[in-house]
């Protein structure tokens, strides 16, 4: 007895998708492990350069304090315009140096906040940024108007910190804040989704490590800039 086409077709078709589907979770798994891993080296860190006078000494009492903050920013940079003609080892060295780099920078909570607030509002972020990006992994709501909306939110709030480095007012920096808190939580929901439809099963074994590691990175910020965020207006001062 002959064979109706069509089901072949079917299976075929069922086939493929199954297979997008299992590389898909499999990348996706790969972009949390880089961004987690990154979150633990930022953290370890900061929580070793804040044991050490010393240390805290040689970097917030000279001008080292600038090339502190500002490497991150442009290691961010430089991997965003690089990653394509890096080899995949060179690009993993870089986002471990920027994940250091930013423990460097961040040191100083552990000085500013009591260790039970940090640990709280860890936590605390930690749920919001699983709510959201499984949000933006699940839905089938297109983002992207939400993500454009967001991205000037950001352009926003980085002119009005860099005004209230001047003015020092408490009202500004509460608001600052708040709509922050808001604008990372729209982020990590619009970049989880921009994530998952950037997957292809067409892209080789180095093009798809590429592009976890940037995938990683973009997490990696929203998690670190929420956190902050909530710091701010949770955590308890010392």
């Amino acid at each position: 007895m002959a064979l109706d086409p069509r089901i072949n077709v079917v299976t075929r078709s069922g086939a493929q998708a199954a297979d997008i589907d299992e590389g898909l979770r499999a990348y996706m798994l790969r972009v949390y492990n880089y961004m987690s891993l990154g979150l633990a080296v930022t953290g370890l860190v900061a929580w070793f350069t804040a044991q050490s006078p010393a240390i805290l000494g040689t970097i917030y009492g000279t001008p080292l304090a600038w090339v502190v903050m500002l490497a991150p920013l442009g290691m961010v940079i430089f991997l965003s315009a690089r990653v394509h003609a890096m080899s995949v080892g060179a690009a993993q060295a870089t986002y471990w140096i920027f994940a250091s780099l930013m423990g460097l920078s961040l040191s100083y909570i552990f000085i500013v906040y009591t260790p039970t607030s940090i640990t709280r509002v860890f936590f605390i972020t930690a749920a919001t940024f699983a709510g959201m990006s499984l949000y933006g992994y699940t839905t089938k709501r297109d983002l992207s108007g939400v993500g454009s909306f967001m991205i000037m939110g950001l352009w926003g709030l980085i002119v009005a910190s860099l005004v209230n480095i001047f003015l020092q007012s408490s009202a500004l920096h509460w608001a600052i804040s708040m709509i922050g808190v808001v604008v990372f939580v729209g982020l990590t929901a619009y970049d989880t989704q921009r994530i998952r439809d950037e997957y292809t099963d067409a892209d080789g074994a180095e093009m798809a490590s590429k592009k976890a590691i940037m995938g990683a990175l973009n997490l990696y910020l929203d998690f670190i800039n929420l956190f902050l965020m909530l710091l701010r207006l949770l955590g308890n001062r010392n």
